[in-house]
């Protein structure tokens, strides 16, 4: 898989204790809008995703976390891989925290069932939108996201995420809204 790009915020022990975390990303395009996580508490946009199990296969994260945030659920015959982001920053329990994120382009059915949230996803108010592009990258840039905002972990992770939604845009993968 392709390497999207690197974040490295330089802001951690160079030989310090290491937590490494992979993860998944699943980029479901409707038209002009691609479906993402809304936290509605902090007013962020995010892929629906997340963390890897030991053992577990990329597919088989995809599914069911796409699942679980959004309700949608994965075609997995349609899954095509898109490429990845490697992140290093300061960690919250060990000195170094790495995470790849690997992002999929796929389809799901039409149907929407319930989603099946982590307490601190519940907490957030976690909400699947439709939306475009261009509106996930102006939320995260300019929304109020209180208490998240001084977060240097909050700030790599939607800046994350909108670089790869400018990408999308930019590689044609969806169409930029008139």
């Amino acid at each position: 898989m392709r390497l999207l790009f690197e974040i490295d915020t330089n802001d951690y022990k160079k030989n310090g204790s290491v937590f490494s975390r992979p993860s998944v990303r699943g980029m479901i395009v409707r038209g002009h809008k691609l479906a993402m996580i809304h936290s509605l508490k902090y007013d962020y946009y995010k892929f629906p995703g997340g963390g890897i199990d030991s053992g577990e296969a990329h597919i088989d994260t995809l599914i069911r976390e796409v699942r679980e945030e959004s309700g949608l659920t994965v075609l997995p015959d349609s899954v095509r891989e898109y490429g990845y982001v490697h992140r290093i920053q300061k960690g919250t329990r060990e000195d170094i925290f790495i995470q790849d994120n690997f992002y999929y382009l796929c389809d799901t059915d039409d149907n929407i069932g319930s989603q099946h949230l982590d307490d601190y996803e519940n907490e957030e108010q976690f909400t699947l939108e439709f939306v475009t592009p261009r509106h996930a990258i102006e939320v995260n840039r300019g929304g109020d996201h209180r208490e998240k905002s001084g977060d240097p972990c909050f700030y790599v992770m939607t800046d994350r995420e909108n670089r790869v939604l400018e990408m999308l845009l930019n590689e044609g993968i969806i169409c930029s809204e008139k």
